[in-house]
């Protein structure tokens, strides 16, 4: 049997109307889907085009709007020629003076000076207007924020070892001394004995605190020296507060300077209510005067 074509039937239907059949053969169908097809990707394209047409389009206002400014400010930079000029020898003065500053840094800081100024920078050095002016003040800057860099943490290093040095007194309100360091006579009997710190005279229960931060050694009963606090520091630092009523901190507590360790007493070998403060270095007990001056 002979196979007979493929059609199609469309309904077109008019609102309010008749309608009417239209029969297509396959191949029509399929032409007709493929023009739809075509014209869809057609439209996508241009639709495409005319977005990429736009952005350019302000795009390219917005850089004709930046030229225009940057003519303008290049224009009046030209009329103020001679007040950045001044402006540029005035900065120069100043980073002359952050200069000193930041060497002074590396000193306390344990680093070598380095001259942070570009050569045409130095003195009788040709200027070149007020544009290469400000142009050796931006180079003077970016050397000088790249020594900061390097200076930080060296000089975090020698502020921690500085805030850890026994400097001050270790009480705030009493600063009388009844007995100082050296040989003394012996209060509890005949003859002399020698003394390894300083001896204040304060009420009973008055505040101790730390003179610089570092580590507790030992809070308790220290034979002599009743109860008793021991600190290590840096440097090969240690501080003795001894004689306390109470004691206000532990065994490897750290603490900062000025923090309270515990309250004058009497305990120990002790003829009344008083502190006793030692300073040792790498073990060996030095006169604590010094370094109570240090923090005047």
């Amino acid at each position: 049997m002979k196979r007979r074509p493929t059609r199609y039937t469309l309904l077109l239907a008019r609102s309010g109307g008749g309608s009417r059949a239209l029969s297509l053969p396959g191949w029509a169908v399929l032409a007709l889907s493929g023009f739809l097809l075509l014209w869809s990707g057609v439209n996508a394209y241009l639709w495409y085009r005319a977005r990429e047409v736009r952005a350019l389009e302000a795009r390219i206002r917005a850089l004709s709007q930046e030229a225009r400014r940057l003519s303008l400010a290049l224009e009046a930079e030209r009329t103020q020629n001679g007040v950045l000029s001044q402006e540029a020898e005035r900065a120069k003065k100043e980073l002359e003076a952050l200069k000193k500053a930041m060497d002074e840094l590396r000193r306390r800081a344990g680093l070598s000076p380095l001259n942070a100024l570009p050569v045409r920078y130095q003195e009788g050095g040709q200027g070149g207007g007020a544009l290469e002016g400000w142009a050796e003040v931006q180079a003077t800057l970016l050397d000088l924020r790249n020594q900061l860099s390097e200076i930080a943490p060296a000089l975090e290093r020698t502020l921690e070892v500085e805030r850890s040095l026994p400097l001050g007194f270790p009480l705030r309100a009493y600063e009388g001394v009844t007995s100082y360091f050296g040989m003394r006579e012996n209060p509890f009997g005949p003859g002399v004995e020698f003394h390894d710190g300083l001896d204040f005279s304060a009420p009973y229960g008055a505040p101790v605190h730390a003179t610089g931060s570092g580590v507790v050694v030992q809070a308790g009963w220290m034979g002599a020296y009743g109860l008793a606090v021991l600190l290590d520091h840096a440097e090969g630092y240690e501080t003795l507060y001894g004689h306390l009523s109470r004691i206000a901190v532990r065994p490897g507590q750290r603490v900062e300077r000025g923090q309270l360790l515990g309250y004058v007493g009497s305990t120990g070998r002790s003829t009344g209510p008083h502190l006793h403060y030692s300073v040792y270095r790498h073990g060996v007990a030095v006169d604590p005067r010094p370094y109570l001056e240090a923090r005047r």
